[in-house]
């Protein structure tokens, strides 16, 4: 098999102030800088997420968020709905608790006007200054994200 030499790939040369007065002392040539990718912004949040998938009982299990939300099992809480999202939040007048594993469990009544059903995958979204939690169910992720990537992607859906 033959040695296949490859040319080197090399930038454009942009030929700057030749032939005018005050030209460049380098011959004129310069290059051009190579583009940076915009950088996101630094995160100002302090909400601390996971994704969880519903089992058939309505129990959700991320130990990660429970954690951090200082919710230990017995935690007494009260849940409800709203906009389609589910919010947890530490009440010690709450009828509902922490299980012995740190699992939450979403009542029939919550999951039905959800729509969730043993298998879906939810955010949870919780705030620990505020002791809460929030479910945002798949029906609610795709009402804030499809508008976003529509707009990325110029109007296709994704």
């Amino acid at each position: 098999m033959a040695d296949v030499v490859v040319a080197p790939v090399v930038p454009p040369v942009v030929l700057a102030g030749r032939g005018k007065p005050g030209g460049r002392s380098d011959g004129g040539l310069r290059r051009r800088p190579l583009p940076l990718a915009d950088l996101p912004s630094p995160r100002v949040g302090t909400l601390v997420y996971g994704v969880a998938a519903l089992d058939a009982s309505g129990r959700i299990a991320d130990s990660g968020v429970v954690r951090a939300l200082g919710w230990v099992p017995g935690t007494r809480l009260h849940i409800h709905e709203g906009a389609g999202l589910v919010v947890f939040r530490a009440d010690r007048q709450g009828v509902f608790t922490v299980a012995g594993q740190g699992h939450l469990r979403l009542p029939a009544a919550v999951r039905q006007w959800c729509g969730l059903t043993a298998g879906d995958r939810v955010l949870l979204a919780a705030c620990p200054a505020d002791e809460l939690l929030v479910v945002h169910p798949p029906a609610a992720v795709d009402a804030m994200v499809v508008p976003v990537h529509a707009a990325v992607l110029g109007g296709g859906r994704p």
